[in-house]
């Protein structure tokens, strides 16, 4: 187990627009191994924040995936 901290990062998600795509994103992220927590602040029609807290370093291929498993769009 790790000790190194690692703050929080702040991504942008397109295309959300209830708490069922909150749920969503929260549930595919949440499964990215080092992930220890998921905040998504929701936007309807517009683009969402999802703030993530790892005990690592994530993967942003891995977090673009997820967000597109989830049925919805990374933003840059």
């Amino acid at each position: 187990m790790s000790n190194k901290v690692i703050p929080p990062v702040e991504y942008r998600a397109s295309g959300l627009t209830c708490s069922h795509c909150v749920a969503s994103v929260t549930e595919e992220v949440s499964e990215i191994p080092g992930v220890t927590g998921v905040e998504v602040t929701l936007v309807k029609e517009g683009v969402s924040t999802v703030r993530v807290s790892s005990d690592r370093e994530i993967n942003p291929d891995a977090m673009r995936a997820a967000i597109a498993e989830a049925g919805y769009v990374l933003e840059d």
